[in-house]
């Protein structure tokens, strides 16, 4: 865990993760955002942890708070809160949500970023957590390989290694390019947005700063909600 230096920011979720949010319909933005918003929290883990046991209890405490949801109602913690009236009255169980803890344990209990943690991350946070939002959305779109590409292009811009970064940075390219070879639904088209994001992140030199907001950008976004590609 020492060569990543931080994973998630308010790159992932600033401005251009709520204008692509905002694309869903009306009555899903509020559960995405809520299902995010637990993304972030666990996020926060690594970003905020430097000994892995601590982190590992903590990320356990969430792995429990969140399975009890099927059962209890939630305590009074604004994230557990707003999913338990968001989300989990879609058909999405507490228990489908804690499994999103083990995408964020396979970087927590790494000395080292290999190839197979930057794909068991991949897979355990980002396809994953665009599985579960897709569900909200009611989308057939290929939602797995955009939140695949969308993690590991946010992991890539936070490794310090820059061999490293490279092998994740071609995983989400590789991810990013089957999301976005297809004409997305309109149900879908806030994932693919953010599919579109982190394809626009990549396509930026290693280390550069990303221009959220910048015009281009924005112009990008708004093509896929009017057209999906």
């Amino acid at each position: 865990m020492r060569s990543i230096d931080v994973v998630n920011d308010a790159v992932t979720n600033g401005p251009e993760r709520g204008l692509a949010l905002g694309y869903a319909r009306g009555d899903a933005v509020a559960s995405l955002a809520a299902l995010f918003r637990l993304d972030d929290a666990l996020a926060a883990i690594l970003r905020t942890t430097s000994e892995p046991v601590v982190g590992q209890m903590r990320l356990t405490w969430w792995h429990d708070a969140l399975t009890r949801l099927d059962t209890q109602p939630p305590p009074a913690e604004p994230v557990l809160q707003a999913l338990a009236a968001e989300v989990l009255p879609r058909g999405v169980t507490g228990a489908r949500l804690a499994a999103l803890v083990e995408g964020w344990e396979a970087l927590l209990e790494a000395d080292d970023v290999t190839e197979a943690v930057m794909r068991a991350h991949g897979e355990g946070r980002g396809a994953a957590l665009f599985r579960i939002a897709g569900t909200l959305v009611t989308s057939d779109d290929p939602v797995a390989a955009a939140g695949r590409g969308w993690a590991l292009a946010d992991l890539a811009r936070h490794l310090s290694d820059a061999k490293v970064a490279a092998v994740a940075r071609a995983l989400a390219a590789d991810a990013l390019r089957e999301a976005t070879a297809v004409r997305w639904s309109r149900d879908g088209r806030a994932l693919g947005a953010l599919a579109h994001v982190a394809r626009m992140n990549l396509s930026l030199a290693p280390g550069a700063a990303i221009p959220v907001g910048a015009p281009g950008r924005v112009a990008r976004l708004m093509w896929h909600r009017m057209t999906g590609r």
